[in-house]
């Protein structure tokens, strides 16, 4: 299987050494590699000019966040490309990672996207993310995240794949899209697993394609605070469906409470004043994803009931 690597870079110079060695030490060798720069001002891009000139360098003008430097580099892959990775650049890739992700592909043709098992950099037995999961209370999150690896959130299909470890195949993004660049750098994998979900593309977990990450060392930090905010209020908005609303309204509208009484009890912290301006800025922003719902709804094709098969308690 030909596989396209898509790696978005912001000023991650210190980490790029080891992402990229590791992709040169892959038994499936990637397709290609391409490293989305997002105007950094370290020297990334002359390190990758001199030290990978196999990797192919697509340098922005501006700074278009993870999921407009993703999409970038999704459109530029070649159309060889039977499929896209999409691969942090604070990760290290074990050397089976692509050839165990491409097996699994083969393995599940319901399946239109893969979930890598993602790891702590430096605590290797445990995970960071066994694929995610979307609950009854219209959260995301990761399975397993900082549990012991030790096989007991191995499974066959998840909810959705981690971005910063996620292969889509080419023939479902041409289906469904890219990723929506308004969510910006938080819950656009969400976004885009439930578009595939309700689409009929199907999540495979590959428990052997394994990738260490940083785990948020090249982003992140009180600026997500504001976008979780807002984003987990656009996904309710713009993907879930009208039958998990009805089941689930009340155990939404509490989480959502709960969320904001927690920051409030916090507010002298920037975190949590951010996470009260997201949500915020979330509920201003509800009439733009109701005018995107009336696509993502009107391309479904799944049951009731396997939608809610799609939920964890």
């Amino acid at each position: 299987m030909l596989i396209s690597v898509v790696i978005p870079n912001w000023n991650g110079a210190p980490h790029l050494h080891t992402c990229l060695t590791a992709l040169r030490r892959q038994t499936l060798l990637p397709l290609e590699v391409i490293l989305v720069d997002n105007a950094s001002q370290d020297d990334s891009r002359h390190l990758v000019a001199e030290a990978f000139p196999e990797v192919k360098l697509l340098a922005l003008p501006e700074n278009r966040r993870f999921a407009g430097a993703c999409n970038a580099g999704m459109r530029a892959a070649s159309q060889a490309a039977e499929a896209i990775a999409l691969l942090n650049n604070d990760t290290e890739a074990d050397e089976r990672w692509l050839e165990n992700a491409a097996r699994c592909l083969r393995d599940h043709p319901d399946a239109g996207f893969v979930a890598s098992k993602l790891r702590l950099f430096d605590r290797r037995d445990h995970l960071h993310s066994a694929g995610d999961f979307y609950s009854v209370r219209g959260v995301p999150g990761n399975r397993g995240v900082w549990q012991p690896d030790d096989g007991r959130f191995d499974a066959e299909y998840v909810f959705g794949a981690c971005g910063a470890a996620a292969i889509y195949r080419r023939s479902m993004l041409d289906a469904i899209g890219l990723l929506d660049e308004r969510f910006v750098f938080s819950c656009e994998d969400v976004d885009l697993a439930w578009r595939a979900q309700l689409a009929g593309y199907r999540c495979a977990f590959a428990h052997d394609a394994i990738v260490y990450h940083k785990v948020s060392a090249t982003g992140g930090g009180v600026l997500n605070s504001y976008y979780d905010g807002r984003n987990f209020i656009w996904l309710l908005v713009k993907d879930v469906p009208a039958e998990v609303w009805r089941a689930h309204f009340g155990d939404i509208l509490r989480e959502q409470w709960r969320i904001a009484w927690s920051a409030l009890r916090a507010w002298r912290g920037e975190a949590a004043r951010n996470r009260l301006k997201g949500q915020l800025a979330g509920l201003i922003g509800i009439p733009r994803m109701l005018r995107a719902r009336h696509q993502v709804q009107r391309a479904r094709v799944i049951s009731a009931e396997e939608v809610r098969s799609l939920l964890s308690p």
